[in-house]
């Protein structure tokens, strides 16, 4: 820095009384006499107010050159301090601080002028440094600068956060992403025409005569987020083709009109309240046939599947060979229990009966798997890009994540029929002549993962279409138990320990379950309800049956009668299904799993529907 020259110290400065620079060129004497002439009280001196004095008067005398300080003797020094002393003890008084004026420690000198006491032209101590009090105060403080009045309500000092509803005010810059999709020069140009667009359709939102358009009309900080959220959104979801999308949303913007711009806020207002304010959940659908009983039972053969339509569902049409079962046991004693895990598909072994050396079950440790499948995810309009797939149960990217839910050991489902054979044999539904041929079934089952592959260990029955209990029972399955798979099959280890051994003189309640001891005995059970003819009822029934090794040549299933609009191999679930249809939610157990009761009535109730159309 250069040293002035005095040039300007006769020119009053420009920023008068505001002036902040500690050493300005300018002249400052003009407005502190005015100060002093219309204030007519006693000057106010304070230890910073010196300093400030001191140093502009040190500017000063730079200016001017250098000024000469007076010597004192030992005794002049002496008596100077001596005067102090009498001067502080008679006319100095510590003013207490004021939250209001934010005075602190001020001395006020009665009728004395401390530039004129000898000790003045001593060195000055430097002031102690101003400490910020203002975020310690708690109501808010308002301060003029420059005619404009700012509020300086605190943030709160522990987590850094605007206090409760106070509008966060951005500026129209892109928000920092830790892979941006574009530089930021296209990003900003790009936000700032989403920007342009909003602001154009919310002045005609203005200026239109529409009832809504008080709730749809966007202050300016609320523009600016609008913009930034929806850049930020498309950078994150489509970052591959994130240019090509924010130029057709800029051009579906320019080419929306005012109607369809009060539409987008009223949704988004609708989709950030809770669902119970503003959605009226709708009543169960009743559903009435006009029919009795036997009138419904008496369509249902026009609701029998195909047999052609049941084998391209899955369904196993005739038992196994003799020769098939014995190539599936070469097949399983070659593999010597090496299995797919069905979870995380890794190769592991699996012991029936336990290994002989340690009675370990299965090799390979904890299974790391995703319960849920993977999905794409729902975009925008303009969006025609490949999306990747994501889990619904994480929300991560297919083939990036390893899994999200541990299990303590792997598992292995079969889907072959000489497989399955080889197991438990496969049966046909055999006559049954004392039982009434004016009848239908409902049947659901779950099913658990054991060492002999996935089993049955719940098998339940209802009648059609009144819904009443036929069978419901718990089935220990033939291998030993890997897992119950409770989180579908909603059967948990606690149901197995409190289940009594099943008789028919005993009546189950709804918490204990009756118990059989074999699949062959639960299959027993269901055929004391069927006959060849009998209308069996369900949802997906080729995964029950084979779980239960059933052949059955009448079959009434959900997922042909409401296919899904894309045909095979995609199909509607039986939640899905309910809430369309009837407007009934099941399988709203969460984590605690699926009823199969719950399932088998909800698939007699769609084919009534079908019935009544």
């Amino acid at each position: 820095m250069f040293s002035s020259v005095g040039l300007f110290k006769e020119v009053d400065c420009p920023e008068s009384q505001q002036c902040a620079l500690p050493n300005c060129i300018f002249a400052h004497q003009k407005f502190q006499n005015d100060k002093k002439r219309d204030s007519g009280q006693a000057q106010l001196s304070t230890p910073l107010a010196d300093h400030a004095e001191a140093k502009e008067n040190d500017s000063n005398d730079s200016i001017n050159g250098a000024r000469k300080k007076r010597r004192l003797s030992s005794s002049g020094r002496d008596e100077a301090t001596r005067v102090e002393s009498g001067e502080r003890a008679a006319n100095r008084k510590l003013v207490t601080p004021d939250s209001n004026d934010g005075v602190q420690n001020v001395e006020l000198l009665g009728g004395a002028d401390r530039r004129q006491s000898p000790v003045k032209q001593l060195r000055d101590i430097s002031p102690p440094p101003v400490r910020n009090t203002k975020a310690r105060a708690g109501p808010a403080v308002e301060q003029k600068d420059k005619g404009e009045v700012r509020s300086t309500t605190p943030v709160s000092l522990n987590t850094g956060t605007p206090p409760a509803g106070k509008t966060i005010v951005e500026s129209l810059n892109p928000r920092l992403l830790p892979n941006p999709p574009a530089s930021h020069a296209i990003r900003l140009r790009l936000v700032t025409m989403l920007h342009e667009q909003m602001v154009r359709l919310n002045e005609e939102v203005k200026r239109s005569d529409d009832p809504s358009r008080m709730t749809a009309e966007l202050s300016t900080h609320e523009l600016v987020a609008a913009a930034l959220n929806e850049e930020e959104k498309i950078a994150k979801q489509n970052p591959s083709v994130y240019t090509n999308i924010v130029k057709l949303r800029i051009v579906a913007l320019k080419k929306l009109k005012v109607s369809g711009w009060i539409n987008e806020r009223l949704k988004e207002i609708a989709a950030a309240k809770p669902r119970d304010e503003f959605s009226v959940q709708k009543p169960p659908k009743i559903i009435d046939t006009g029919l009795s009983p036997r009138e419904e039972i008496a369509l249902l053969p026009r609701l029998l599947a195909e047999q052609g339509t049941l084998i391209k569902h899955g369904y196993i049409s005739a038992t196994p060979s003799e020769e098939d079962i014995e190539q599936a046991r070469k097949g399983v004693e070659a593999a010597q229990g090496w299995e797919q895990c069905d979870r995380c598909k890794t190769r592991f072994q699996v012991f029936p009966g336990r290994r002989a050396e340690d009675g370990a079950l299965t090799t390979g440790g904890m299974c790391l798997y995703h319960p849920s499948k993977p999905r794409r995810p729902m975009g925008e309009t303009a969006d025609k890009s490949h999306k990747e797939l994501l889990y619904a149960c994480c929300n991560e990217t297919v083939g990036k994540s390893t899994g999200c839910t541990p299990s303590d050991t792997h598992v292995f489902k079969i889907s072959e029929a000489k497989r399955l054979a080889l197991v438990m044999p496969f049966m046909a539904t055999p006559p049954n002549p004392g039982l009434q041929s004016d009848r239908a079934v409902c049947f659901d089952c779950e099913m658990g993962y054991t060492t002999r592959g996935m089993e049955l260990i719940r098998l339940t029955a209802t009648s059609w279409p009144d819904g009443g209990k036929l069978v419901d029972v718990l089935v220990r399955p033939l291998g030993e138990i890997l897992d119950l798979n409770s989180r579908y099959s909603g059967v948990w280890p606690k149901d197995f320990a409190s289940a009594i051994p099943h008789s028919a003189d005993t009546t189950a309640t709804a918490d204990d379950l009756q118990l059989v001891d074999s699949p062959f005995t639960a299959r027993a059970l269901l055929f004391s309800h069927l006959t060849p003819t009998t209308p069996l009822i369900g949802h997906a029934l080729e995964n029950d049956l084979n779980a239960v090794r059933i052949i059955h040549p009448c079959i009434v299933d959900s997922v042909v009668l409401y296919p899904h609009p894309r045909g095979l191999p995609l199909r509607l679930g039986l939640k899905f299904l309910l809430k369309k249809h009837l407007e009934r939610d099941i399988q709203m157990g969460g984590e605690l799993g699926h009823d199969s009761t719950e399932d088998a009535r909800a698939a007699g109730d769609l084919v009534r529907l079908k019935v009544a159309e």
